[in-house]
């Protein structure tokens, strides 16, 4: 085990490992004079492979193990949190399947700390955003909603921070949709053009919570919900919006971004 690593989970207090097993504790006992009390019963804590995973969890998020970092073996996880192999391996588990840690095998093998990418939580919020809509447990006002909240701004940060390389992606974006007559290849456009705007905004977080409502709102529009007048109008918006990034207008661009957003938003709500 790594120096770091061991002081890192050498600093978990004993007590704390010992919650892993559930416990009974006696209230008042041992007072000269009163009745021992009875024991009170504690609710079963959660399984301990959850608690070692939800604590390994912590030291990860919290950059106490980075990227890259091993964590210790078997062995020493086990004496670290007073844990059977099964429990620890059960933990190991868990976090893999949050894609925190891979397990590569082999002499120089191991369980590292995974390093997430921007495409790997878009991707994950596109298939749970999609399910829960699916299944409506969220409705198609909120991501909506959350959209306005996310493009509008986005479009104003693109027009103050944009580079030529950014107006190069909006304007492939551009050609794409105007020059495809195949209804899901014009979308593909679409979703470029929008998707290349919050990526001119310089913040990777919008862009990773703004491409998958992007993605799943698509999926509502059927070819047969736009009329060519639509599809030409909103186009039409796309270049509006194009124009005042490029002019770095902030002002002109978030208008043109909320008067667009809400076009779609009728869109939606009548497809």
């Amino acid at each position: 085990m790594s120096t770091a690593v061991a002081r890192i989970l050498g600093d978990v207090p004993a007590d704390r490992r010992g919650q892993i097993v559930p416990r009974r504790v006696a209230v008042g006992a041992g007072e000269q004079g009163r009745r021992p009390a009875e024991p009170l019963p504690v609710s079963r804590l959660r399984p301990a492979y959850q608690q070692v995973a939800d604590q390994l969890r912590e030291l990860i998020l919290g950059g106490s193990l980075s990227p890259g970092d091993r964590l210790p073996n078997e062995a020493d996880l086990c004496a670290s949190f007073g844990v059977s192999r099964s429990t620890i391996r059960e933990a190991i588990r868990v976090l893999s399947s949050r894609g925190l840690v891979y397990t590569l095998r082999g002499t120089t093998g191991g369980t590292f700390v995974n390093r997430i990418r921007g495409e790997d939580v878009s991707d994950y919020l596109e298939a749970s955003i999609g399910m829960m809509s699916g299944a409506q447990d969220i409705t198609l006002e909120n991501i909506i909603e959350a959209r306005l909240i996310l493009e509008i701004p986005a479009a104003r940060l693109a027009a103050e921070r944009r580079t030529e390389e950014d107006l190069e992606g909006m304007s492939a974006g551009l050609l794409m949709e105007a020059g495809e007559p195949d209804w899901l290849r014009k979308t593909v456009g679409q979703r470029s053009f929008h998707s290349s705007l919050v990526a001119a905004s310089g913040n990777e977080v919008l862009q990773v919570l703004a491409d998958p409502l992007l993605a799943v709102l698509a999926s509502i529009l059927k070819p047969p919900a736009l009329e060519p007048e639509t599809v030409q109008a909103v186009h039409a918006d796309h270049v509006e919006i194009t124009e005042a990034v490029r002019r770095q207008d902030p002002d002109a661009a978030e208008d043109a971004a909320r008067r667009h957003l809400e076009r779609l938003a009728e869109l939606y709500r009548s497809a």
